[in-house]
């Protein structure tokens, strides 16, 4: 996955210090904040805010490994009774960037490709010179820890779907008249005579 190095982007990070022997190691922390909204349509983390990134960065044959601690906090609305809610995110990450891609790789991955092979060069990470680019691995590890349906409460009893108030602050005995739809055109109609629809003349 080649790219251009993005210099307004806040997920470029510079290895320049990490020397490329295999079995050196830097750590650093990181604090990156977003220009976007990271996350799933109900629950994310917002744009203007900040995630913190604990990185370990080790140098290995192919390339260098990237392994990564995101911390964040999603806000949302619950599903059930769309109340706004946070959730910790606390999530790891483990990426490897290669350093170049080699000819004898590409002619394996079309091998493996006309095999039927899922496996794809353009799914791979690559250095940018001496650039990491961690959008992708970050933005996967946000979206993996948040919950599909959020709720504000496990016991969250949602809302009544005809006045829409919270069933737990609602009485027990708590409904709605159900008229067949049918008849709402007969609702309030009386005969020429004053009389209901069902009388008769004797």
């Amino acid at each position: 996955m080649s790219m251009k190095i993005n210099t307004n982007s806040p997920f470029f990070y510079n290895a320049h210090d990490l020397p490329r022997r295999a079995g050196e190691m830097r750590e650093a922390a990181l604090e990156i904040k977003l220009i976007e909204n990271l996350g799933i349509p109900l629950l994310s983390v917002p744009a203007g805010s900040s995630v913190s990134l604990g990185l370990r960065l080790e140098s290995v044959d192919e390339g260098i490994l990237a392994t990564g601690q995101v911390h964040a906090t999603g806000i949302g609305e619950c599903t059930r009774c769309l109340d706004p809610i946070t959730f910790p995110i606390n999530q790891m990450f483990q990426e490897l960037y290669e350093y170049e891609v080699k000819g004898d790789r590409k002619q394996k991955s079309k091998r493996e490709q006309e095999a039927g092979d899922e496996l794809d060069i353009d799914d791979a990470f690559f250095l940018v010179g001496d650039y990491l680019n961690l959008e992708t691995p970050i933005r996967d590890a946000i979206v993996l820890a948040l919950p599909i349906n959020p709720l504000c409460d496990e016991e969250c009893e949602g809302l009544c779907v005809t006045c829409g108030e919270k069933w737990e602050l609602l009485p027990d005995d708590h409904a709605h008249e159900v008229i067949d739809a049918r008849w709402t055109g007969l609702a309030n109609w009386e005969g020429s005579n004053g009389e209901s629809p069902g009388a008769t003349e004797k």
